[in-house]
């Protein structure tokens, strides 16, 4: 796979103007509110450290989850807000409110396992973080494992036979026969489109949204999609994300420890300092972690153009994401830093352009050819 050069390529050959500052202003909103996101968690956080509850574990876990919930809140209203202001997805708290429900449920019911996992070990072990490592990565493998049944709940399948033979034409190039494919209705909630790849093993599935089949892609550039994800079951990368957090968790604990030695966790009252600390620690980590993913995305992309051998179909599809979802072709550099777990639109078609050079001969049409 050849690095992500932009030398020579000129956004504007492949984004109007218009789109281009349509983009870019959306963008600004976001990044505001994830700066506002973090603040009010952050804050949140510092507050309940300040004045944490006096009582059991679980009582601080519920404190703690309550808190979080409640400084997310209005960021997320707002979020909503700004996609319905740019014509991404209705404004309907209500309903986002429900569809928020079994994340915030699994989220919740992981999280207070935590606490009281944490504070069990703290008072039984004087180094309770190489215990609570391997506990946490079998937890984490077990419920990715799982996932990929799970997200498959309420999905359909393929109904379109041409996607569908094509499914099975590129799970023979990839390698990942029989790999199931579905297809999940998000049209009530928002017009952008995605498709992501969950559980690995026999529990791999690819899922993809339904907004990504409703005309505004060619079924050449929907294949684009549906061999990216594929790639991803064939580099094995949910399993390797898991090899990742099995060696971040032993270090982060650790420093989560010492960083918390003179307020001991065996004492619940000091589980909201502990999350308070972790919390920075991730928001530090996260240029980090968003390079191992851009690196994964990165190989994904690759596949899906080799197993479909179609780079102008790539850029047309990279090209309809600033339409769909009004991504940013290049962003800055602390948004790319901090925000993006996945190449720029620019960088993807860098690498389509890199990849049609690679072949050696003319793809099979423009983007948005039949």
């Amino acid at each position: 796979m050849p690095s992500l050069h932009l030398s020579g390529l000129d956004e504007r050959h492949y984004f109007s103007a218009r789109s281009l500052a349509r983009a870019r202003s959306y963008a600004r909103g976001l990044d505001a509110l994830w700066i506002a996101g973090t603040v009010l968690r952050l804050g949140a956080l510092a507050l309940l450290a300040w004045r944490p509850p006096r009582r059991g574990a679980i009582l601080v876990g519920l404190a703690l989850l309550v808190t979080l919930f409640l400084a997310s809140l209005p960021v997320g209203i707002a979020a909503l807000w700004w996609q319905h202001h740019w014509g991404l997805g209705p404004f309907d708290v209500g309903s986002w409110l429900v569809g928020q429900w079994s994340t915030l449920l699994a989220e919740g019911l992981a999280g207070l396992a935590a606490v009281v996992l944490v504070v069990a070990l703290a008072r039984r072990v004087a180094r309770w973080w190489l215990v609570a490592a391997p506990v946490v990565v079998a937890v984490v493998a077990l419920f990715t494992f799982v996932s990929g049944w799970l997200d498959a709940i309420g999905t359909q399948p393929l109904r379109d036979p041409h996607l569908a033979a094509e499914v099975t034409r590129l799970e023979r190039i990839e390698h990942v026969p029989g790999t199931p494919v579905t297809v999940q209705d998000v049209s009530s909630q928002t017009s952008q489109v995605d498709a992501f790849t969950t559980g690995f093993g026999p529990s791999a599935h690819v899922v993809v949204w339904n907004t990504l089949l409703d005309g505004r892609f060619t079924r050449r550039e929907v294949a684009v999609v549906l061999g990216h994800e594929l790639g991803h079951v064939r580099s094995r990368h949910v399993l390797k994300a898991i090899g990742w957090s099995a060696l971040a968790a032993f270090p982060a604990l650790w420093l989560l420890a010492f960083l918390t030695r003179r307020r001991s966790l065996a004492e619940p009252a000091n589980v909201p300092f502990a999350a308070l600390v972790l919390s920075l620690l991730l928001v530090l980590a996260l240029p980090l972690v968003n390079l191992v993913s851009r690196r994964y995305e990165a190989q994904a992309d690759w596949r899906g153009i080799g197993a479909t051998r179609d780079p102008a179909a790539a850029v047309g599809l990279f090209q309809g994401f600033e339409r769909t979802s009004l991504e940013d072709p290049d962003p800055g550099l602390l948004d790319y830093l901090w925000l993006e777990d996945h190449p720029t639109l620019m960088q993807r078609i860098a690498m389509a352009r890199a990849w049609e050079l690679r072949d050696g001969r003319p793809s099979r049409g423009g983007p948005g050819s039949p």
